[in-house]
């Protein structure tokens, strides 16, 4: 079982920057793939960022490209997204997601995880 905390959502201006977490509570954390999707209101759950359990591959949304960094920190457990250059259209409520063992190329799809966390809100003003 894996439980994932989400925080560092907030209001921020456009062209501005966050720095999301996501704290596991896993043991076997270090061996968990893991991703970021969002989700605005009457809009369907998206993918953002991932990386493998490795850490050596990750992987991006067309939109966010350039703008958003995911990585990750095994001796803490944690998974962070880094968001620059903030738009509007970046509103959303923002999902850490894990799956334990996998090392297959579809983690821009949510159907593969295991683990959600409860989501933390950002938005962007203009």
């Amino acid at each position: 079982q894996v439980q994932l905390v989400e925080s560092g959502g907030g209001l921020v201006q456009a062209g501005g920057s966050l720095r999301l977490s996501c704290a596991a509570s896993a043991r076997t954390f270090s061996t968990c793939a893991l991703g970021w999707f969002r989700q605005a209101p009457g809009k369907e759950r998206e993918f953002v960022a991932a990386i493998d359990w490795r850490g050596g591959r990750t992987y991006y949304a067309d939109s966010v490209k350039g703008r958003f960094t995911i990585s990750r920190v095994n001796a803490k457990n944690t998974v962070y997204l880094q968001m620059n250059s903030l738009k509007p259209e970046d509103t959303a409520s923002y999902y850490c997601a894990a799956v334990q063992s996998y090392s297959g190329n579809n983690l821009s799809i949510k159907e593969v995880y295991d683990y959600w966390g409860q989501g933390t809100q950002v938005t962007v003003s203009s």
